[in-house]
């Protein structure tokens, strides 16, 4: 059990690293726009609760990319695809999850969350989010479904 929490950490840690550096580095750096996902968490913070303690979008970034969506793909996106196509490689069931986390992010959490535009307008900084919610959940899943959740007759 300790080494799966340690697995689900370093999966959501590595994927939100990943997700940050493309999103907030080298995005902006080949002139595509520059994601702002402490902006967003903020932004919902203050819609949800008003009035919030500086850091508190940071914080919620951090913990959803280290555990909420790492989560996410073990108690959802898995489970559906084992039980629906279980031969399905795990690097297509990423891909999928990230879109998921894709809408869920920017219609769910920046639309009828923060109050933001649908998709945020379906500007530059949507199709930037797209590619980086699939790297960050290319990443995690790499990580857990090599670590001690791997089916080892399919890893």
């Amino acid at each position: 059990m300790q080494r799966q929490i340690w697995t689900i950490l370093l999966a959501g840690a590595l994927a939100t690293i990943a997700f940050d550096l493309f999103g907030q580095g080298l995005s902006p750096a080949f002139g595509f726009a520059k994601l702002a996902p402490v902006g967003l968490a903020t932004a919902t913070l203050k819609t949800v609760f008003g009035s919030i303690p500086k850091g508190a979008g940071d914080i919620l970034h951090i913990l959803t990319g280290m555990f909420v969506y790492s989560l996410g793909y073990l108690l959802v996106a898995r489970p559906i695809q084992q039980k629906i196509i279980p031969s399905l490689h795990w690097a297509v069931t990423a891909t999928v999850y990230g879109i998921g986390l894709w809408v869920f992010a920017l219609y769910f959490v920046a639309h009828l969350i923060a109050g933001n535009p649908p998709f945020l307008g379906f500007t530059g900084i949507t199709w930037v989010a797209l590619w980086g919610h699939i790297l960050y959940a290319l990443v995690a899943v790499y990580v857990i479904e090599r670590g001690p959740f791997a089916d080892k007759a399919q890893a």
